[in-house]
């Protein structure tokens, strides 16, 4: 079984105004769309392997492991 192609930007930016409730201002569209996008880009650095193990930014950090 395949996945299930994502949807056309088109068609994902519709779902979010439709999603929002009809008293939303322009801050929780843009909001809302920043934080898909951001979503969507660290599953494609997950899927492409592009990610720092927490103990290693700790220690890049000097933070406590």
């Amino acid at each position: 079984m395949q996945p299930t192609p994502p949807l056309p930007i088109r068609d994902q930016a519709m779902e979010i105004v439709q999603s929002l409730p009809p008293d939303a201002s322009w801050d929780e569209l843009m909001y809302r769309i920043y934080v898909r996008q951001t979503i969507e880009r660290g599953l494609e650095d997950s899927t492409a392997d592009r990610v720092t193990e927490v103990a290693e930014l700790r220690r890049q950090f000097g933070l406590p492991a």
